[in-house]
C-alpha cells in the first residue's frame, strides 16, 4: 500500500503543477492579448471564422454532397493564394505535377510533335530517339484512336494529356497513314522526352547566326551553348537571340543563358523580397571570354519573366541591340513550396531588376528599335516559326495564307549589318 500511496501522492503533485502551470499560462495569454503581445492572435481570429463559414455551407447548402470539408477547403486555399497576385496559385496535385513537368523540361510520353488539321490529329514530326520514332510513327499520320478509344475533337491539348504518362507505361495508338487503306495499331512504351527549348538554330544571309528560345527549363542553357557552338563552328559573323513569345521559366535557366556574353562576375540580375534569402546577386561565372559577335536580340509584348532578365540584362551592359515592342512587364519571381499529398504553392516571394537597379514590373523592357507588328501578321509569323520544314507553296496549301515578310527579324538583320560595317571602320561599339 505505501508503494501504491507514494505513487498517487506523486501523481497528486504532478497533477497540481500542471494545473497551476495552465492557470499560469491562460493568465499570461489574457495578459498578452490584452497588450497585443500575442503574434497569432489574427490568425486564429482569422481561422476560426473561415472554419465558423466552413461549417456553415456545409451544413446549410442545398446539396450536401457538393461541399464536403475537403473540397471546401481547396476553394478557400485557390482563393485566399490566387487573389494575391496573377501569378500565385494554389497547385492541387495535377497542377503541381504539370508544373514540375514544365519547369523540368522533360516528361513521360512517346515523343511525337502534333497539330489539329480539320478535326483531325496529325503528326507533325517524330521526335528523333524517341519512342515514336523507333516505331516508325511518320509525318503527316493521323491518330484516329488511343487505348482503343477514338480521338474526338476536343482539341490538341486533351490528345497530347492522353499520350503523355509515367516513363515505362504503355499505350496503344491507332493510326490512318495517309493513302493506305487498313489502318495501325502500334503499342509503344513510354520514356522520359525532354523538351527542345532551343529551336531553329541556323544560318540566314549574311553568315548570321539566328536562334530562337521557346522557354527557360532547367536544360535551356545547356542547349543554347551546344546551339551557339554549331554556329560557331559555321563561322558565323553575327547572332539573332529571338525571345518574342516566350513566356519564361527559371529565374537559374536566365542567368545561365544570359552567361556566355557576360564577363565573369559582372551582374546579370538582382531579386529582391522580404526575407534575407530572397534578396540575391546573379553574377556571371564559368570563365572564358564572352561572345564578341554583334548581337541582336527580338521581342514583343510575348516576351515575359525570364526573357525579360535575359533582355534587360543585355541591353543595360549594352551588349545586344534590342528590336521589336515593349515586353510583358512580369519583374516578380515565384517560388514553388511543396504541401502535403503532392500539392503544392506558387507564391510570389521577390522583384527582380536589371544590372542598372530597373524593376521590369509592369513597365517591360522598351527596345532600342521599336518594330509593331500587327496581331495578324504575329499569328502568322509564330505559325511560320513553328514549322520551318514548310516553305513557300507547301506553307501556303497548309495553312492557308503565303508566308508573310518578318519586320522585325529584318530590322535586325539590318541593325546587325550596320555594327559590322562600324566595326569594320574602326568604329566604337555600344
Amino acid at each position: 500500500m505505501p508503494i501504491v500511496r507514494g505513487m498517487g501522492n506523486r501523481f497528486l503533485t504532478l497533477a497540481t503543477g500542471v494545473l497551476l502551470g495552465v492557470a499560469a499560462s491562460l493568465a499570461a495569454v489574457k495578459v498578452a492579448a490584452a497588450w497585443r503581445w500575442w503574434p497569432d492572435r489574427d490568425l486564429s481570429r482569422a481561422s476560426a471564422y473561415v472554419r465558423e463559414v466552413m461549417e456553415l455551407v456545409n451544413a446549410q447548402y442545398v446539396d450536401g454532397a457538393a461541399v464536403p470539408y475537403a473540397g471546401l477547403a481547396r476553394g478557400a486555399l485557390h482563393g485566399m493564394v490566387e487573389a494575391l497576385d496573377p501569378h500565385s496559385e494554389f497547385l492541387e496535385k495535377a497542377s503541381h505535377d504539370q508544373v514540375e513537368e514544365d519547369l523540368s523540361g522533360e516528361f513521360g510520353g512517346i515523343g511525337v510533335q502534333v497539330e489539329t488539321r480539320q478535326n483531325r490529329v496529325v503528326v507533325i514530326a517524330p521526335i528523333a530517339g524517341t519512342p515514336g520514332e523507333r516505331a516508325g510513327i511518320r509525318r503527316g499520320d493521323e491518330i484516329v484512336s488511343i487505348d482503343g478509344h477514338p480521338v474526338a475533337t476536343g482539341g490538341v491539348d486533351a490528345v497530347v494529356s492522353r499520350l503523355r504518362g509515367r516513363p515505362r507505361t504503355t499505350v496503344t495508338i491507332g493510326i490512318q497513314r495517309p493513302g493506305g487503306r487498313e489502318g495501325l495499331t502500334l503499342t509503344l512504351t513510354r520514356e522520359r522526352i525532354r523538351i527542345e527549348s532551343v529551336r531553329g538554330a541556323r544560318v540566314l544571309a549574311e553568315g548570321v547566326g539566328y536562334v530562337q528560345l521557346t522557354e527557360f527549363s532547367e536544360h535551356t542553357g545547356k542547349q543554347l551553348r551546344l546551339a551557339l557552338a554549331r554556329l560557331g563552328e559555321q563561322g558565323i559573323r553575327a547572332l539573332v537571340l529571338d525571345l518574342r513569345n516566350n513566356p519564361g521559366g527559371l529565374l537559374e535557366a536566365a542567368v545561365e543563358v544570359a552567361q556566355p556574353f557576360f564577363r565573369e562576375g559582372e551582374l546579370i540580375v538582382e531579386t529582391r523580397g522580404r526575407r534575407p534569402q530572397d534578396n540575391e546577386r546573379f553574377r556571371a561565372s564559368g570563365g572564358g571570354a564572352p561572345w564578341s559577335l554583334p548581337l541582336a536580340v527580338l521581342v514583343n509584348a510575348g516576351s515575359a519573366s525570364a526573357a525579360e532578365i535575359v533582355a534587360g540584362a543585355l541591353k543595360d551592359a549594352g551588349r545586344a541591340v534590342i528590336v521589336g515592342e515593349r515586353t510583358f512587364g512580369k519583374g516578380s519571381v515565384q517560388s514553388i513550396f511543396k504541401l502535403r499529398d503532392g500539392e503544392g504553392l506558387r507564391l510570389t516571394t521577390a522583384r527582380y531588376f536589371t544590372p542598372a537597379g530597373t524593376s521590369i514590373h509592369e513597365q517591360g523592357v522598351r527596345p532600342h528599335v521599336e518594330v509593331v507588328m500587327t496581331p495578324e501578321e504575329d499569328s502568322r509569323l509564330a505559325q511560320q516559326r513553328s514549322r520551318p520544314d514548310l516553305e513557300g507553296a507547301d506553307f501556303e496549301a497548309r495553312f492557308g495564307f503565303a508566308p508573310v515578310a518578318d519586320r522585325q527579324l529584318e530590322t535586325a538583320l539590318a541593325m546587325l549589318r550596320g555594327l559590322r560595317l562600324l566595326e569594320a571602320n574602326g568604329g566604337p561599339r555600344g
